[in-house]
């Protein structure tokens, strides 16, 4: 029979490429993730990792074996959701990672009308910019995430998405320079590689025929504002991240074309559970308002 503990541990050795950050990630010791994927390859009777530099790649049985470890967890999951559901379990507390601009503008009034809806649900809110609060779900660390969509990024068949909302870019700019192509050749302003907006922000424009050269780095939009303001360069910035800053020191001008498109996801099975539900139920209704 195989642990499926072992089966989390293959996964997250998966996703982070080396024993310890997985052993960081699942708060163990290198020396036990080292020991339980020991036991797993005894347990399956083949080779599941071999090294590749610095870090591990998985064999082919490894790959194999991965694909089942995400049915099989998932399952788990579903039958946790499952047993919550018949035991009627309303109260409890739930984990949500997020971007910043979507707690402002998603999640806080969410939890304000669940106090209403769902009041023995207690929701814990932890800020994960870029692709940070994906990976603290698949990491267990989150039971529920916000993130954005971004050019490349695969589809992980170990979650479930529930579309929220898409909002447009507007260009910032220290004075009124044009539209988007106008600005080709100015310094810009933009989130840190890795940052999903980041990637949103190069393709538009390079739809418009040029590269960003970004100078200037922050995932802070106020940051971002602020650099504008004081004549360091131009940005596109999400409409929402806006909202309640001062735009005294700049100009701003709608352009046609980018946005970044906002999920809510969870791991697979846990959809119907009786705390998520309603979370994300809620999410998705105050989410139609934004746009």
């Amino acid at each position: 029979m195989i642990d499926t503990r072992r089966l989390r541990t293959l996964q997250a050795v998966a996703d982070h490429g080396t024993v310890t950050a997985a052993a960081a990630a699942l708060h163990l010791t290198p020396s036990a993730v080292s020991q339980q994927l020991a036991a797993l390859e005894h347990e399956v009777g083949h080779r599941l990792l071999t090294r590749d530099g610095r870090g591990v790649r998985l064999t082919a049985v490894g790959r194999i074996m991965l694909a089942h470890a995400h049915e099989v967890l998932a399952q788990l999951e579903r039958a946790e959701a499952e047993v919550a559901a018949y035991t009627t379990g309303t109260a409890g507390e739930v984990t949500v990672a997020s971007f910043s601009t979507a707690i402002s503008a998603a999640l806080a009034p969410t939890l304000s009308a669940l106090r209403t809806t769902a009041p023995g649900l207690s929701i814990r809110v932890r800020d994960a910019e870029g692709d940070q609060g994906l990976a603290m779900l698949l990491d267990d660390e989150a039971d529920l995430t916000i993130a954005v969509e971004y050019r490349g990024a695969p589809g992980d068949q170990r979650l479930t998405r529930f579309p929220l909302y898409a909002e447009p870019f507007d260009l910032v700019m220290p004075s009124d320079l044009g539209g988007l192509a106008s600005v080709a050749e100015e310094p810009w302003i933009g989130p840190h590689p890795g940052n999903p907006v980041h990637d949103v922000i190069t393709f538009a424009c390079e739809r418009e025929g040029f590269t960003p050269s970004f100078v200037h780095s922050s995932d802070d939009f106020r940051a971002v504002v602020a650099l504008v303001g004081a004549g360091a360069g131009v940005a596109l910035v999400p409409r929402l991240a806006l909202r309640d800053l001062d735009l005294s020191h700049v100009v701003v001008r709608q352009v046609p074309g980018p946005e970044r498109r906002v999920f809510a996801a969870v791991r697979r099975g846990m959809e119907a559970h009786p705390l998520l539900k309603p979370l994300i139920e809620a999410l998705q209704a105050i989410s139609g308002d934004l746009t």
